[in-house]
């Protein structure tokens, strides 16, 4: 059986919403939440058209909050799936904002969704390769693949501070940070 591969274009995808004023937060300005729920929307429709299945959210690899929404603004939410391994895709989301009225558009978030397709057994479903037809693509390719293999290390890192000594090495790193370390042995 030969393997399967898409091209990067074959699932972008565009969702474009109005900012009602229900969207607005205390400050008057949309609610981060509201954005949120957009991007996992169509992080959602970009990776099931490539998958070609169900798909679920794993993690949300930082939410950059550029520039705030306005009511009456359009948001669009430009999603690609930037790197794929077995089962999962990382879908790179670009949130931009248009004043309907000038016309400016404005760069309001970015933020990397890892996404699981799942099958019909509700396990872990292959996906289809990747077909990279830009220098753009194989550079945000490289760059999913990078934060993989740095988040991997943060949680090796995080994961290592459990004896004593590795305790007492990580509070001589962040004695001059701040914060007040009150440990009864310490005392």
């Amino acid at each position: 059986m030969t393997e399967l591969y898409k091209t990067v274009a074959s699932s972008q995808t565009t969702l474009t919403e109005l900012m009602i004023p229900s969207y607005s937060n205390f400050g008057g300005k949309i609610h981060g939440g509201i954005i949120l729920g957009l991007m996992d929307k169509v992080a959602y429709a970009c990776a099931a058209k490539h998958a070609g299945n169900y798909c679920v959210t794993v993690s949300i690899d930082t939410v950059n909050f550029v520039a705030p929404v306005e009511v009456g603004e359009l948001v669009s939410l430009l999603a690609s799936v930037n790197y794929v391994g077995k089962s999962s895709m990382v879908v790179g989301i670009r949130v931009q904002s248009e004043n309907v009225k000038t016309q400016h558009i404005k760069h309001t978030n970015s933020s990397y969704f890892t996404m699981v397709a799942i099958g019909d057994d509700h396990k872990p479903a292959s996906v289809p390769g990747l077909i990279l037809q830009s220098h753009l693509e194989v550079q945000r390719f490289y760059q999913a693949y990078h934060r993989k293999e740095l988040n991997r290390y943060y949680k090796q890192e995080a994961d290592r501070i459990k004896t004593p000594t590795e305790i007492a090495e990580s509070i001589e790193v962040i004695r001059n940070e701040r914060c007040r370390i009150e440990l009864p042995e310490l005392r």
